[in-house]
């Protein structure tokens, strides 16, 4: 089974997805390769840091609904065993972070280099639209920090993350997390683990029994 999941770094709810699809492929078994394809919710740039929450302020209704809307989601994240701390969060253009997910995806380290930059963004309040900052993240799982810097630093990358954007503006993605499962099936939104379970051992029932056919 091929899972494609079109992300962005900074959605939380990318986060909890990303939780509860290992925990899913880890009850399920068998042979599977999961792809993570960028996506970008704000495609505007931050020219400085912000604190996230009076971003979302100014955005969503002032401070009391932006309080209410991501306790909730930080309480959903702590069941998953996350860390989601807005008191240290910033704002950030994600496009070099998901440039930097397609670097490490040629030394096989995407899952990892997304882990991390979720991690740094939403638990250690990294400036992930900071490149030395997200080439220090890169280091801390192994990778080399001063390439990662050089390939920042270059247009290296950006053709592949244009191409997952556009892609997925061409399959009518409009939220992530959305994962298209074998090029066929689309299941937009962060879905606790026992429902993508129950729908990938669907899918696998659905392509064996055409497989005979």
């Amino acid at each position: 089974m091929d899972i494609q999941v079109w992300s962005d770094v900074v959605c939380p709810w990318c986060y909890i997805g990303k939780a509860r699809l290992e925990k899913a492929l880890a009850a399920i078994g068998g042979e599977v390769t999961v792809t993570y394809r960028a996506f970008q919710l704000s495609a505007e740039p931050v020219p400085e840091p912000l604190p996230i929450k009076q971003a979302m302020a100014a955005r969503f209704g002032g401070p009391e609904q932006v309080e209410e809307m991501l306790a909730r989601v930080t309480e959903m994240a702590a069941a998953e065993g996350l860390t989601i701390d807005y008191d240290r969060a910033v704002a950030a253009n994600t496009f070099a972070a998901h440039r930097l997910i397609a670097w490490a995806a040629t030394q096989d380290r995407q899952a990892d280099m997304l882990d991390a930059l979720q991690r740094a963004h939403f638990a250690d309040g990294v400036d992930i639209g900071s490149l030395p900052a997200i080439a220090g993240v890169a280091g801390s799982i192994g990778l080399d920090a001063g390439d990662a810097l050089t390939h920042l630093e270059s247009e290296a990358g950006t053709t592949a993350v244009n191409t997952d954007i556009e892609e997925a503006r061409a399959l009518g993605i409009s939220s992530v997390p959305t994962f298209v499962i074998d090029g066929k099936y689309a299941m937009p939104g962060a879905h606790d683990t026992e429902t993508l379970l129950s729908a990938f051992e669907e899918i696998l029932r659905r392509e064996s029994a055409n497989a005979g056919l």
